[in-house]
């Protein structure tokens, strides 16, 4: 019968229309978007189009959005630049402010500019993952050059309130990111009090190796370079252009706007059967985050005593799914997420990621109910 995927969140497959869409700039318009003639013109309106589309999804400008390799160089892009740029013009801020929950890729970049002389502030979570906004004023009240916050957690699906937290950012003078990777696509966005903001093609059925980031244009917002080379994407993001993968991008974008609203419904009501059926099969399991809002596919949670997340997973072959961030997979820790959250390392061993997709059906959630629940009583004998 195939493998069920419940592991969105990680990735999604390219939907066949981005596929259809991206072909052609593999092979028959393979030229350069940077250069003049025609082939390369024609590249550079197919670049255009698509960072139209990804502008429109999210609320902004075309000239607002900056191609990169992903959301991981545009988180790094975002905070390295601001700071960097910033402190070269001889802005006396240090402190740069995020969250426990932060992609790794976040809380990296905060970590590597704290050797550079700036001041690292990571804030706690609550029980369910949140920030609460008066410990974000508090640590405003010292000068702050940039606060940076997901929107929507890549564990455990839960949303920040950005535009309340933006506000206060705003408020404070201070410049304020926030990691779109997971939202952008499945629900609206706000820009409003946003300064920059990161999206990934792959995580809304578009190509992986391209993302984007949103540079605010007025009041314009200035950042240092990565890497030197020819100046492209306005000088914030050197080297050639894949437009077989930003045509991708684009085709996706296009896809989600169109989409997205009927979806969330759709995979909210999966979701939730699934969560009803594990529950009815697997007394004493726990739902995380489950006081707050959540995305639609989101399913994070902690299997009853007893039972590890892996044994459980490695017991039902056929469901793909997680037990932590994609991203430190090949560790075998507990989800520093969960732990943010309060849970102990035992406690979050226990822990099982799943995520509803567009390919997701009914049939597909109550066989997955009925192998995970299966494999879980398993262990249990074991």
């Amino acid at each position: 019968m195939g493998m069920i995927y419940l592991d969105h969140f990680s990735t999604t497959p390219c939907d066949p229309a981005v596929v259809k869409a991206m072909l052609p700039w593999f092979g028959e318009d393979f030229g350069n978007p940077h250069s003049l003639h025609g082939p390369g013109r024609k590249a550079a309106q197919a670049v255009e189009r698509a960072r139209e589309s990804v502008a429109r999804l999210i609320g902004a400008e075309a000239r607002e959005i900056v191609f990169t390799s992903g959301a991981t160089e545009a988180n790094n892009l975002a905070i390295k630049g601001a700071a960097r740029h910033l402190a070269r013009l001889g802005d006396p801020r240090r402190r740069i402010i995020t969250v426990a929950t932060e992609h790794k890729c976040v809380l990296e970049s905060v970590r590597a500019l704290a050797s550079e002389g700036f001041e690292a502030v990571v804030l706690g979570v609550d029980a369910d993952g949140r920030v609460d906004p008066e410990a974000l004023r508090k640590a405003l009240e010292v000068p702050t050059l940039l606060v940076s916050i997901m929107a929507a957690n890549n564990e455990t699906g839960v949303l920040q309130d950005i535009p309340q937290l933006a506000g206060i950012v705003k408020a404070a003078g201070a410049l304020m990111h926030v990691d779109l990777a997971q939202m952008a696509g499945k629900m609206p966005v706000s820009l409003k009090d946003v300064d920059l903001a990161s999206v990934s093609a792959h995580k809304m059925y578009g190509p992986k190796g391209i993302g984007a980031l949103y540079v605010r244009r007025r009041p314009r917002v200035r950042l240092e370079p990565l890497f030197s080379g020819g100046g492209q994407e306005r000088g914030f993001r050197s080297g050639t252009l894949p437009t077989p993968l930003v045509v991708g991008f684009g085709a996706a974008a296009e896809l989600a706007a169109v989409s997205m609203a009927e979806e969330a419904v759709r995979q909210a009501v999966l979701r939730d059967d699934l969560w009803a059926q594990l529950q009815g099969g697997l007394p004493g399991i726990v739902l995380n985050g489950r006081t707050v809002p959540r995305l639609a596919g989101a399913l994070n949670v902690c299997l009853p005593e007893g039972l590890r997340a892996l044994d459980v997973l490695e017991a039902c072959p056929d469901v793909a799914a997680s037990t932590g961030s994609a991203c430190t997979a090949a560790e075998i820790a507990p989800s520093y997420v969960l732990t943010a959250m309060g849970l102990s390392a035992q406690k979050a061993s226990q822990c099982l990621r799943l995520s509803v997709g567009r390919s997701t059906s009914k049939a597909d959630i109550d066989r997955a109910a009925g192998l995970l629940i299966a494999a879980a009583r398993t262990c249990q004998t074991n």
